[in-house]
């Protein structure tokens, strides 16, 4: 049996970035990455000095937004990257906290 997925199905993922990831703008970067890709979420500084991100919308929208933050802005220096399913919330655009 092969079960097929429904690329419009509403989905989330939630992201730890490590590196030099504060103080580069990467927070804005995110934003900005969100509303070309639409999808809707957060970015936060943590205070270990990682960058947390949740973002939720279907799986190429996702795809997208992930390889965007991968490269991240040109003044950040990303060492470590975790990315894990999260539960899709029922949220609208993206919010710096």
């Amino acid at each position: 049996m092969v079960l097929l997925m429904d690329p419009n199905r509403l989905v989330a993922r939630r992201y730890i970035l490590s590196g030099r990831v504060q103080g580069v703008g990467f927070r804005y970067f995110a934003e900005r990455a969100a509303r070309a890709t639409g999808v809707a979420g957060w970015a936060r500084n943590l205070d270990d000095g990682r960058l947390e991100v949740y973002a939720s919308g279907t799986r190429p929208q996702l795809e997208e937004f992930e390889s965007r933050l991968r490269s991240g802005p040109p003044r950040a220096d990303i060492r470590g990257f975790e990315a894990a399913e999260a539960a899709p919330l029922d949220a609208q655009g993206f919010s710096i906290r």
